[in-house]
């Protein structure tokens, strides 16, 4: 009994870290964002590339193999059902498209957070004023910059 609860302490103090539910959220985002890069690749690209094509869509082509010249199917599924082996090359150009959309739109992101924090640490780096005012050599007061007598003892200062 007390490995149990051993382990299931261990476990909560693993799951209840920061960056475990960082990732949790980060996965669901993900899940998410995906479904919408997903209908921006079949809902607006596709079919502007197959516009630029005269029409032909990618979704829609494959290959059956093991297939007489005279058997002709309509779709992919048809050809399954007859119990073909079948390439449907048209979904992975989908799934590239796809992929290459989401890498792009992460680059961009991940280029965008890099860009803040490179200006917000250059803000935070930059070289402070230049000073304004320095110490006299004799009376230790604080005097102006430029001053070349010490209005405190009267000294002469030299550059």
């Amino acid at each position: 009994m007390g490995k149990a609860k051993g382990f299931l302490k261990e476990f909560k103090e693993f799951a209840m870290k920061g960056n475990v539910i960082d990732l949790a959220v980060g996965v669901i985002i993900g899940g998410a964002f995906q479904k919408i890069v997903s209908s921006l690749v079949s809902d607006v690209v596709m079919p502007l590339i197959g516009l630029l094509t005269g029409g032909i869509s990618f979704a829609d082509k494959f290959i059956v193999f093991g297939a007489a010249e005279n058997e002709v199917y309509a779709t992919a599924e048809a050809a399954v059902a007859a119990g073909k082996n079948v390439l449907t090359y048209g979904n992975f150009l989908d799934a590239v498209i796809n992929f290459l959309i989401m890498a792009f739109v992460i680059f961009l992101f991940i280029k965008g957070i890099n860009t803040l924090k490179h200006s917000a640490k250059k803000e935070e780096t930059e070289a402070p004023a230049a000073p304004t005012t320095k110490v006299c050599p004799y009376c230790k007061s604080e005097i102006a910059i430029d001053a070349t007598r010490c209005p405190h003892c009267t000294s002469e200062i030299a550059e």
